[in-house]
Formats: C-alpha cells, sequence, structure tokens
C-alpha cells in the first residue's frame, strides 16, 4: 500500500475507534507504533494485533493528567527513541441541550478534548524542534466548523481546537513540524456510547449517525493519506460534510437548512 513507510508514530485513543482503526491501518506497512490510552487491556489486545506487521508498545495514561504530561513524553520519545509523528485522537463527545449540561460537564469537556491535546503537544514539541522535524495530526471534528444541537460544548472544544492548531501550524513553519487537522464526520465507532450528557453520564446508546457512517476503517486509510500527504485539513465523511462547504459559500441556505436537520 501507498501509506505511511518506516515513521514512528504516536496515537492517543488508541484502544478503539478511530484511534484502534488508525493503529491497525499504520501497521500494515511496517511503522512502529506508540499506543496510548487509559485502558491497558484494551491497548495490549490491539497492540497484539499490530505487532503480527510491525513493532508496538502501549504507553498508559491519562490525557487529562497534564501534570504529567512533560514526563509521558519523554517516556514516548524513549520508547524507540524519537518520534516523527503525534496523532491526537482522544476525545470525548456530547449529547445534550447546553441549558441541561452542568459547568462541570463542560470544563471536562474541555479539558479532554482542547486542553490535554494541546498541553501533550507542547511537551513534545522541544524534541520535534531540536530534531528539526515532526508531524502533529490533531482530530478535531465538523463540529469545529459549525455547531450544531446537543453539541454546544463539544463543538466549543472543537472550535477552539481548530483556531489553536491552525495558529501553531504557522509558528512552526520554519522548523519544519507539520500540522494537519483532521475533521471527521459520522464514523461507525463507539464515540455516542461515551457521549456525555448534561450531568456527566454516559450517552451509552450507538446514533443512528454513527451507524449509518463511514466505517472506522475507511476514516483511518483517509487520515492515513493526509497526513502522508502533509495536508492541512482534511473533511472525512458523506452528506453530513455538506454543511461545511454551504456555511462558506451559502450561508443563508446553511441557515435554513441546519435548522431542520434531526438532532442525533
Amino acid at each position: 500500500m501507498n501509506g505511511l513507510k518506516q515513521q514512528i508514530i504516536w496515537i492517543t485513543g488508541a484502544s478503539s475507534g478511530i484511534g484502534e482503526a488508525l493503529a491497525l491501518q499504520l501497521a500494515q506497512n511496517g511503522n512502529k507504533l506508540i499506543l496510548s490510552g487509559r485502558n491497558k487491556e484494551a491497548l495490549l489486545r490491539v497492540r497484539e494485533m499490530c505487532n503480527k506487521t510491525a513493532k508496538a508498545e502501549i504507553l498508559v495514561f491519562d490525557m487529562v493528567a497534564i501534570e504529567n504530561h512533560h514526563q509521558i513524553a519523554k517516556d514516548a520519545w524513549n520508547i524507540f527513541g524519537k518520534i516523527d509523528v503525534l496523532i491526537n485522537n482522544a476525545g470525548v463527545s456530547q449529547r445534550a441541550f447546553a441549558m441541561e449540561t452542568t459547568t462541570a460537564v463542560e470544563r471536562s469537556l474541555m479539558e479532554v478534548n482542547y486542553f490535554a491535546p494541546i498541553s501533550l503537544t507542547k511537551a513534545l514539541l522541544p524534541y520535534f524542534v531540536e530534531q528539526k522535524s515532526g508531524h502533529i495530526a490533531v482530530v478535531s471534528s465538523i463540529a469545529g466548523k459549525f455547531g450544531f444541537t446537543l453539541r454546544s460544548t463539544y463543538a466549543a472544544s472543537k472550535h477552539a481546537l481548530q483556531g489553536y492548531f491552525e495558529a501553531l501550524r504557522l509558528e512552526l513553519k520554519d522548523v519544519p513540524v507539520y500540522v494537519t487537522i483532521i475533521c471527521p464526520g459520522r464514523v461507525l465507532t463507539n464515540i455516542s456510547f461515551n457521549a456525555v450528557q448534561g450531568n456527566g453520564t454516559a450517552h451509552a446508546k450507538l446514533d443512528d449517525g454513527q451507524r449509518n457512517g463511514v466505517s472506522a476503517a475507511k476514516c483511518a486509510q483517509k487520515i492515513e493519506k493526509a497526513i502522508k500527504n502533509k495536508e492541512y485539513e482534511v473533511l472525512i465523511g458523506k452528506l453530513e460534510l455538506i454543511p461545511v462547504f454551504l456555511r462558506r459559500f451559502c450561508p443563508p441556505l446553511f441557515y435554513f437548512l441546519i435548522k431542520r436537520v434531526k438532532a442525533t
């Protein structure tokens, strides 16, 4: 396959969903992988599958424990002696009206989706700058392009993520460290199961949007291609991507139609 090869790639949120699919996709070409997440047993399962075609190691940690990120980055770097690509994939979605979402839940979503990935990135950046190369990929969402019902804080966190990494890309252009922003739409994963409701409890069901989304494997293939081609941004999905372009090129029609889209 004409994909990434001979790279050392660190993936957060690698125990399931897009992260797991990415690990399996990248392992096919013999890349060396560092798989991170909180669930050690799940990471060991993914590592076992990856090790059939590649070399993979696990690094278990909690993304929101940002006080540990500098040590975690050092530990990750020392596994293979370098890192070529960091894929910030870990995140949590939301299924709640804004008025029903507590401030504590809103803060938690921002910690996981925004503060954690930028903290981990900043912890690893000195290594990239020293070696004068590197690539940061961050999984945002089409919710980072427009707000949507039941996703108020989730959309806010992804909008913030977009702005931060677009600015960071400009700051790192002379190193060079590349930045790719990944904007999936509906992908068939467990994201809706793990999405939080207004009180912080899990949504715990598969939404129709996820059920009819692109496969995690296809999403992973598109992400790999975008990273290989050093793309600034990639949109991944089906018809749900249309509002992104409507909002840009025909705002009145976007605002007319988005009110009529069923919230799931």
